[in-house]
């Protein structure tokens, strides 16, 4: 079984590899140094910023495509958000849904919430919504954003925890997920996605995890998180991107696609890829290739409302 601990520990890997992509200025976000200490960004790999790039850029994509399709009427949740700043990007850029919810387990939640209530460049938007700020040592509770602490192994418990949070399920609700189903068995995270599917009519989901791991680049990626404690139970979605579909279109899901990050990037915006590659040169483009393969962004939706999901793409 996949300790706990060593599926936290991923998140402050994640933060500390995206501080130093920000700070090289692969991409922008002034809120990340307000979550991640400086002693912590220390150097990383060329290939693991352009990576980390590829996952950042492709999600704010979809996101922004999800806001735009719903003209910001909508919610986002985003489980497993770790020290994710998405919520602050989005309010900084005048684009915010109008709610906003973050899930995650309570060890990680409780540090969150003492960067948030100490940073007045991270409370400040909350504050800005002129309503009541609640806030308790690991859950915050605004007008348009809320932190909860849940892990998702439990449908209901989840459920109680988004419904805290005031959440309408007649309104299109975006859930994110970055690097979190794969930690649990595929029975589980399948009870997830319809619960989803069932619960919110007009709903999108993008998925950020492994993909193409029958290989042996594959194995030594498990391999290597086995030694770190993390177990990769549910790791049977992600033999390739059919089955990281599937997951969702067998699961009350329309519809919905599913690209590696190797075929991603190239789709990325050509000049901003020119940019980001000049940032720093790569020793082997095959390192960077092969990591790419290995992972994949899925989306899928389902859209009671017709209000358009289906056009949303990268």
């Amino acid at each position: 079984m996949s300790s706990d601990d060593g599926v936290i520990g991923t998140n402050d890997d994640a933060a500390s590899c995206k501080r130093y992509a920000v700070e090289k200025g692969y991409w922008h976000d002034p809120f990340i140094s307000h979550l991640v200490p400086k002693n912590s960004s220390s150097r990383k790999a060329p290939e693991i910023s352009r990576g980390y790039y590829a996952r950042v850029t492709g999600i704010k994509i979809l996101v922004e495509n999800f806001l735009r399709v719903t003209s910001g009427n909508c919610q986002i949740v985003n489980l497993g958000a770790g020290f994710d700043t998405l919520f602050w990007r989005l309010h900084e850029g005048n684009v915010s849904p109008k709610c906003f919810v973050e899930v995650d387990y309570e060890q990680v939640t409780t540090r969150k919430c003492h960067h948030i209530k100490s940073k007045s460049a991270l409370l400040n938007a909350l504050s800005a919504e002129d309503s009541e700020i609640m806030m308790n040592k690991s859950e915050i509770h605004s007008g348009c954003y809320h932190l909860v602490s849940s892990n998702l192994t439990n449908v209901g418990t989840l459920e109680a925890k988004l419904t805290s949070c005031g959440l309408d399920r007649s309104l299109p609700t975006l859930f994110i997920a970055e690097c979190v189903l794969v930690y649990n068995e595929a029975e589980i995270t399948k009870k997830v996605i319809k619960w989803i599917a069932d619960s919110f009519p007009t709903t999108f989901f993008v998925n950020y995890e492994q993909v193409n791991m029958t290989d042996g680049f594959g194995e030594v990626m498990m391999q290597n998180l086995k030694a770190r404690d993390c177990l990769l139970r549910g790791v049977s979605a992600c033999i390739n991107v059919e089955t990281q579909l599937n997951r969702f279109l067998l699961n009350g899901w329309t519809g919905g696609d599913c690209l590696d990050m190797k075929t991603l990037y190239r789709c990325l915006p050509q000049q901003d890829l020119q940019r980001i590659e000049r940032i720093e040169m790569l020793d082997e483009r095959e390192l960077l290739d092969q990591l790419l393969y290995h992972y994949c962004i899925a989306w899928a939706y389902k859209d009671t409302l017709d209000v358009g999901l289906h056009t949303i793409r990268i």
